[in-house]
C-alpha cells in the first residue's frame, strides 16, 4: 500500500489579474501548505472568500498556480495521471437536464474513459449505495437538489477513484440523506479511499472528518485532528456518579465544581474544572473514599462550530 500523502501542497499561491488596463492584483492563495494522509478524511473549512475553491481548482488543474506546488497521488496537480484517479463533484454542479440518471451515469463515465458496458454493471449498485435504488430512469429534472447531490457522488463514485474530492456534498441533502452520505464516505475510508470535502456544514465536517484545515483570506491559519482543534484552554471534566447531591458537595468541597446536576435517580453529573492529573486523582480519591460510585469520565470539548467561531474571532 503506498504510504505517500495523497495531497502535499507547499507554499501555493495563486494571484488573479483583473482588469484589462490596471491589472489590479487580487491574491487568492497566500503561501498554502498542508497534506493530506491516504486513507482518510479530510475537512477544508473557512468563510466565503477564504480561497478553498481557488484551492481545490488549482489541485485538479482548472486553475494554475501562480507559485509554490501542490500534488495528486504523487503527481503534480492537473497532471492526468494523478486527475484520472480523482473522483470530483464541484459545488454547483449541474446536469444536463435532457438526461435521466441512467444516461448521466453513462454521460460521465465516458468522460473518465469507461465504455457503456462498464457503467451499466455498475450504475444500479452505486444508485444504490447513494440512496437512488429505483430512479435510474427518471429524468433529472424531477430530481431535487439533494437527489441531485447524491447523483453528483454517484459520478465521482463511478469510475473507482482513490482520491475523491467533494465542494460541498451535503448541499441540500436532508438529514437523513446527510446520515447516508457519511455512512458512504466511512464506507469508502475503510476502502482505503481518501476523501476531502469542503463544506460550510461544520457538523457534518466534526461527525466524518479525521483532520481539518481552516482558512482565511488565502492562508490555512489552523490545521489538525478534529479533538486537536475542539480541545478547549481551560480543561474540564463531566464525572457521573451514584450518591447525593449534598454528599457529593461535600465531599468536594476543596475542589473545583461548577455544577452538580440530577440525570436519574441516585445519579449526578459532575462539571470540575481541572487544570492538572493531580487534580482529578484528588477528586477521585475522595469521592471513592466516600463510597460513590464513579460511573463515567468525559473531558469536555467545543463543538467544531465554536472553535471555528473562537479561532476566527482570535486570528
Amino acid at each position: 500500500m503506498n504510504s505517500s500523502p495523497a495531497i502535499v501542497v507547499e507554499n501555493l499561491e495563486k494571484t488573479y489579474r483583473d482588469g484589462l488596463i490596471f491589472r489590479k492584483s487580487i491574491q487568492a492563495l497566500r503561501g498554502v501548505s498542508l497534506e493530506v494522509a491516504r486513507g482518510t478524511i479530510f475537512g477544508l473549512l473557512g468563510p466565503n472568500g477564504a480561497g478553498k475553491t481557488t484551492l481545490i481548482k488549482v489541485l485538479i488543474g482548472i486553475v494554475r498556480k501562480s507559485n509554490g506546488s501542490a500534488q495528486l497521488l504523487g503527481f503534480p496537480a492537473g497532471d492526468r495521471r494523478g486527475r484520472r484517479r480523482v473522483g470530483y463533484l464541484p459545488e454547483t454542479h449541474r446536469i444536463p437536464r435532457h438526461l435521466n440518471a441512467y444516461n448521466a451515469l453513462e454521460y460521465y463515465g465516458s468522460l473518465s474513459g469507461m465504455s457503456p458496458r462498464q457503467v451499466r454493471s455498475k450504475r444500479d449498485g452505486l444508485l444504490e449505495t447513494v440512496g437512488l435504488k429505483g430512479w435510474g430512469s427518471t429524468s433529472v429534472t424531477k430530481f431535487s437538489k439533494g437527489m441531485q447531490q447524491r447523483l453528483g457522488l454517484a459520478q465521482a463514485m463511478l469510475h473507482d477513484p482513490d482520491l475523491l474530492i467533494l465542494d460541498e456534498p451535503t448541499d441540500g441533502v436532508d438529514p437523513v440523506g446527510r446520515s447516508e452520505m457519511r455512512e458512504v464516505l466511512r464506507r469508502l475510508k475503510q476502502e482505503g479511499k481518501t476523501v476531502f470535502i469542503n463544506s460550510h456544514l461544520l457538523q457534518e465536517i466534526e461527525l466524518v472528518c479525521d483532520r481539518v484545515a481552516i482558512m482565511d483570506k488565502g492562508k490555512v491559519i489552523k490545521s489538525g485532528l478534529i479533538e486537536e482543534i475542539t480541545r478547549r484552554r481551560e480543561a474540564g471534566l463531566d464525572i457521573l456518579v451514584v450518591g447525593e447531591s449534598q454528599t457529593v458537595w461535600q465531599v468536594l468541597k476543596d475542589h473545583d465544581v461548577e455544577s452538580v446536576a440530577p440525570q436519574s435517580e441516585n445519579r449526578l453529573r459532575l462539571s470540575l474544572r481541572i487544570r492538572e492529573q493531580g487534580q482529578l486523582d484528588s477528586a477521585i480519591d475522595a469521592l471513592r473514599g466516600a463510597s460513590i460510585s464513579i460511573l463515567e469520565i468525559v473531558r469536555r470539548r467545543d463543538t467544531l462550530e465554536e472553535a471555528f467561531l473562537q479561532i476566527m474571532k482570535t486570528k
